[in-house]
């Protein structure tokens, strides 16, 4: 994994490598999204077309698709212009025998995602040449977003932190809620502590953002908590219990030993 090297946002659409036109292929949040952007960034956007499009006109092609209608959607586009997908885990082989880019947004998106935020996150990029790569970083870098190219082997790996750090955080919370709305509290009050505690881990890491009883070797309390856990919602006992051995076994045995006593 390589961040690319940035560039001011004042540079114009030829030194960004921006094609003229963009055919957006998928009509979900994403493909949705991306053609308000790329549009509001000066990129001639067509779409977002419904899947099974096989746009002819413009210079490049971008498939908003779900993974595994890439290939099929890559087929019906004649051969002439770049044709990229937006997939975190798929390599570019699906796209063949087209010239291949990727360009996966590292951001969630919502129906309420309105309008959808790009500036600031990061973008998984690939490409199978260098012109290919060199348009995925500029569609990047026109919605200010930060370019990384990823590896072909890394790219399963790379979505999967993505997932644990997006899409289970939102299960992690949603477990918290149960047991907060069984003990009469609302999820309005837990937060300010997600919110801090998000904030503290991208400025400390891990180990000094860690608190709690298990940072603090409490054991008496952590199964006081898991009895209750059990009491109210047996069904995340395990969940429970998963994430208790993983937080004494990797993040509180490399806290430093003052950070556990907060």
């Amino acid at each position: 994994m390589r961040e690319l090297e940035r560039h001011p946002q004042t540079l114009s659409a030829h030194a960004l490598a921006l094609p003229p036109s963009v055919a957006i292929v998928g009509r979900g949040r994403l493909g949705s999204a991306l053609a308000a952007a790329l549009s509001d960034a000066g990129v001639a956007v067509d779409g977002p077309l419904s899947r099974g499009a096989a746009p002819t006109e413009a210079d490049a092609v971008l498939l908003c698709v779900p993974d595994g209608e890439i290939a099929a959607a890559a087929a019906l586009i004649g051969a002439g212009a770049p044709v990229g997908h937006c997939s975190g885990a798929t390599g570019l082989a699906v796209l063949a025998p087209h010239e291949a880019f990727s360009l996966h947004p590292l951001m969630t998106f919502t129906a309420d995602s309105s309008p959808a935020r790009f500036a600031g996150a990061g973008a998984a990029v690939a490409g199978s040449t260098p012109a290919a790569l060199e348009l995925a970083v500029g569609l990047a870098r026109a919605l200010d977003m930060r370019p990384v190219e990823i590896d072909e082997a890394d790219r399963a790996a790379y979505h999967a932190a993505a997932s644990i750090a997006s899409n289970f955080l939102v299960t992690l919370e949603a477990a918290a809620e149960r047991l907060a709305a069984s003990a009469g509290m609302d999820r309005a009050l837990l937060v300010p502590l997600v919110r801090a505690t998000v904030d503290n881990w991208a400025r400390l890491g891990p180990e000094r953002a860690l608190s709690g009883p298990v940072a603090r070797g409490d054991l008496q309390t952590v199964e006081r908590q898991r009895e209750a856990v059990y009491e109210r919602a047996p069904e995340l006992v395990a969940l429970f219990d998963a994430l208790v051995d993983v937080t004494r076994a990797d993040v509180a045995a490399a806290a430093e030993p003052e950070a556990a006593l907060a």
